[in-house]
């Protein structure tokens, strides 16, 4: 742990937290103790009271499933100046997830069966679970297949080239035909490269006025397309990441409705904001896919509420300060979202109606896992303890200077927010800030 919160995160072999609500899938949502001993849950209800250990008073808190985050790029091996998996995951705990899956294209490119080892090593003593995805072509060239199999068997979780398109429909064809045998997704970045070409944002009146040549919508939809129908001919499975258009919505609950195996999440960032933040050339709200119009972030919302989308991710992408404090047409793409993501969803999703804390639940807890193929975490004895504790009405602002992430190219700072993170709680580690 960094010297930053090595005060924070600690080990418990007994803990009871007091009287918190208990949100987790269906019709569950009941005021309980929740008592645990090394890690593992011992009951749900009134501590008894020869229970000895650690207790936390959680009147007022909301206790759910701890959150997962499947598309985080914490840029170790190769760019340790940008982000590291130690932390990245510190990130990831302050807020509020217990999980994240990382995206390969680092430098060495996680491609092969040490890499994932690497990953997982790294990984190994923190309380956040890190799960290493693996890439669908070698070195991310979008020509030869990696050894699926050999990385599934070292602990990959899913296959992707994000950050790149696969671009041949034959190698996706070949990696979600394997994915099919090993019950492991492929997660793709869908951009039709030839459409995109060396645009910086959304194409319409925004990039018009600004001068800046655009990336148009239909660059995302094409290739949303011809995945769907690839994924259909081989009944794999596949998901989609960061979808932003109102296109690659209706197109996703088409394939839904007859039977394709897809699956599909959006960001917070895609859903609160549109292609104005990038006016005055806010290097910080450059990201790819670029934010879009109103119409599009309205698609979106509409997708999560039915269920088209079945993620919320944050596709947490760090950069240096030199990285963003540059022209706009020179700026990396990418922002930061790990420390954000829960109070910009419970602030402006959650507390405006559009989601209950139930729907927050899935999108952001159990989903993710479900596709992943991970153990789903609950209120239940004998399950492991893997919790997350809100403060729903907990006002603060962004201060990115104060995020545990290296990096600080995040659109929200300044932003004030009502609900926080407080507490997590993975196995015999807790993480307590409240």
């Amino acid at each position: 742990m960094n010297s930053q919160n090595q005060n924070k995160a600690a080990k418990e072999s007994s803990l009871c937290l007091k009287g918190g609500r208990l949100v987790g899938a269906g019709d569950k949502d009941q005021q309980a103790d929740i008592w645990i001993r090394d890690g593992v849950i011992q009951g749900i209800g009134e501590a008894p009271c020869d229970f000895k250990g650690r207790n936390i008073d959680c009147r007022g808190k909301i206790i759910i499933p701890g959150l997962f985050d499947m598309h985080v790029h914490l840029r170790e091996p190769g760019f340790e100046d940008k982000e590291t998996i130690q932390s990245g995951a510190d990130a990831a705990m302050a807020g509020g997830f217990t999980g994240l899956a990382c995206m390969p294209n680092t430098q060495p490119v996680i491609d092969n069966r040490a890499q994932i080892e690497f990953i997982r090593r790294q990984a190994r003593d923190h309380i956040v679970d890190v799960h290493p995805i693996g890439a669908v072509s070698k070195g991310l060239n979008g020509k030869e297949l990696t050894e699926m199999g050999d990385m599934a068997g070292a602990g990959a979780v899913a296959f992707s080239d994000d950050g790149k398109p696969v671009e041949r429909s034959g190698l996706l064809k070949n990696a979600l035909e394997y994915s099919r045998m090993l019950g492991r997704p492929v997660i793709d970045h869908c951009e039709d490269l030839t459409l995109s070409e060396s645009g910086g944002m959304n194409e319409g009146a925004e990039s018009t006025r600004l001068g800046l040549k655009g990336i148009p919508s239909i660059s995302e939809d094409v290739m949303v397309a011809r995945d769907l129908l690839v994924a259909e001919y081989t009944d794999g499975p596949l998901h989609i990441a960061h979808v932003s258009t109102a296109g690659s919505v209706r197109l996703i609950r088409e394939a839904k409705a007859r039977g394709v195996k897809v699956t599909a999440e959006t960001c917070p960032h895609y859903l609160v904001l549109t292609e104005e933040a990038v006016r005055e050339y806010n290097t910080r709200a450059k990201m790819k896919p670029p934010l879009r119009t109103e119409k599009d972030r309205k698609a979106l919302v509409q997708g999560i509420q039915d269920g088209t989308l079945d993620v919320i991710a944050t596709d947490h992408a760090p950069h240096t300060i030199d990285d963003k404090d540059t022209e706009f047409d020179s700026a990396a793409f990418g922002i930061i979202g790990l420390e954000t993501a829960l109070g910009v969803i419970l602030t402006r999703l959650v507390q405006e109606k559009i989601i209950d804390i139930r729907q927050l639940v899935e999108k952001m807890s159990l989903n993710p896992r479900r596709i992943l193929g991970l153990d789903l975490p609950g209120f239940k004895k004998g399950l492991k303890a893997n919790f997350t504790v809100l403060d729903p009405e907990k006002p603060w602002v962004v201060n990115a200077n104060e995020f545990l992430s290296r990096a600080r190219n995040t659109p929200f700072n300044g932003w004030k927010l009502n609900g926080k993170a407080v507490g997590v709680v993975n196995g015999t580690g807790i993480w307590w800030n409240g």
